[in-house]
């Protein structure tokens, strides 16, 4: 694991500088609004989706170079709907990667209007960084799974869900379905746009990529639900509790502490299983996956 500690941090280091250099600056107008974005954005969170992208990129050999504009994607999209999730009307939390929320930092209608501004980054970021390599036609491509993996049918609609299902028992299958959208269709998109950059990828090792990041999306969720009995708030950068506090369904309150913490390396085998046909090329994904279920915040 020492080399995907060193990786991990070269990643966190890189795609903070690429966020950056995509950011609008904070002294161009509106400043407030560019203000809260960069607030929101730099210097903080585990950069778990854009590396990602990275090491799916390192698996099917492309370099890093070629895969800054889509990381920097994903994590715009990301932070909006952390930005979002966060605000009164939604689960009303005070603390975000150790910091004050948006709404809290600012107020309420520039966080609004901050993740909103997020989520059209993304897509221009997608339609005409230069960084790009990839055709015209599988930047399309990345645009089409960015959105379907940000909308109704996928963040967005397990959003919808998760709110719907605040005091409700949810079966395993109707827990999964919402997390399958809330938390892992991002995370799948995450892989699926390095996979989308690699010209003619062969049709086989996509698809195994992609139930690789269906399983770790759903094994990230598994562990953050765990974290949010065992951890305290100063470790997680966030409210400790509170999904419990909120009354939703959750993985342990279904499973037990001990069926959640099974569940989670269930999924991690599956998702090593995935990679069989690969080298090792694909030994950080093997890694990471590994590494969601073991991380401490």
């Amino acid at each position: 694991m020492s080399k995907l500690k060193e990786y991990l941090v070269a990643c966190q280091n890189r795609v903070e500088r690429a966020l950056d250099a995509r950011l609008p600056g904070d002294n161009i107008l509106p400043q407030t609004l560019h203000a809260a974005m960069r607030y929101s954005v730099l210097d903080g969170g585990k950069r778990t989706r854009p590396l990602l992208t990275y090491a799916t990129g390192v698996a099917v050999g492309l370099s890093e170079d070629e895969l800054d504009a889509q990381a920097c994607a994903v994590e715009f999209i990301h932070v909006y709907s952390l930005i979002h999730d966060d605000l009164p009307a939604m689960d009303n939390d005070d603390l975000r990667r150790g910091k004050p929320t948006c709404h809290k930092a600012f107020d309420e209608a520039t966080a609004i209007l901050a993740g909103d501004a997020l989520q059209a980054l993304a897509f221009d970021v997608l339609a005409n960084d230069a960084a790009i390599k990839a055709g015209p036609e599988a930047r399309l491509k990345m645009i089409a799974a960015l959105a379907r993996a940000s909308g109704s049918q996928g963040m967005v609609g397990g959003q919808a869900i998760d709110l719907s299902s605040v005091g409700r028992k949810l079966t395993l299958p109707e827990l999964e379905n919402m997390h399958i959208h809330k938390t892992g269709a991002l995370i799948r998109a995450s892989v699926n746009l390095a996979a989308l950059s690699k010209p003619g990828l062969d049709v086989d090792a996509a698809k195994k990529l992609d139930h690789y990041a269906k399983c770790i999306g759903l094994s990230f969720q598994v562990k953050d639900d765990i974290l949010d009995i065992e951890a305290d708030t100063a470790t997680l950068g966030k409210t400790q509790g509170k999904d419990v506090d909120n009354d939703k369904p959750t993985y342990p309150a279904l499973l037990g502490l001990a069926g959640a913490k099974e569940k989670a390396q269930a999924l991690h085998e599956q998702a090593v299983a995935s990679l069989a046909d690969f080298g090792p090329e694909a030994d950080l994904l093997r890694e990471l996956s590994l590494y969601i279920i073991e991380r401490t915040h």
